[in-house]
């Protein structure tokens, strides 16, 4: 049983907001779609994404999402960080600076390659100084971009 779950407050959109991220990650699967009544309209739903437990519910306008929490995605390769992004994106999501998007539904996701960490972790600070610049410049984080940085650092 995973102790803590993630909890996202939608306007109206939750059970939307759960088949679309379904739809991205890999070992993802709806839960449930619990309803304000046996006609109502759905209050809540549970999914996992990438084996993660997730909770949603449709609570009203009275709260909306920030980039103070972001969904962190750590991706190995180019290729999946451009999936995720491209995913992420589409209908209405909004590419951010450093690696950084924000869904169609407003929720902020990091979309994070694992060698922009170990190059950040270089204990030469050249190096890792270099990268940061590199990464400043960015929206989508392109792992050869980095690495030119790091080399010429």
């Amino acid at each position: 049983m995973q102790k803590i779950v993630p909890f996202l407050w939608f306007d109206g959109k939750a059970e939307e907001a759960m088949h679309f991220y379904v739809s991205i990650f890999p070992d993802s699967k709806v839960g449930s779609v619990n309803r304000a009544g046996p006609n109502g309209p759905v209050f809540s739903v549970s999914f996992q994404l990438a084996g993660q437990e997730f909770q949603a519910l449709n609570g009203g306008p009275m709260y909306s999402f920030t980039p103070a929490i972001s969904l962190f995605i750590k991706c190995e390769t180019q290729a999946e960080v451009d999936a995720f992004w491209a995913r992420l994106t589409a209908d209405g999501g909004e590419e951010q600076p450093c690696g950084w998007v924000k869904d169609k539904f407003g929720v902020s996701w990091q979309v994070i390659p694992g060698a922009l960490g170990r190059m950040l972790g270089d204990s030469n600070p050249a190096r890792s100084q270099a990268v940061v610049q590199a990464m400043l410049k960015m929206r989508k984080i392109d792992i050869a971009g980095l690495q030119r940085a790091y080399d010429a650092a």
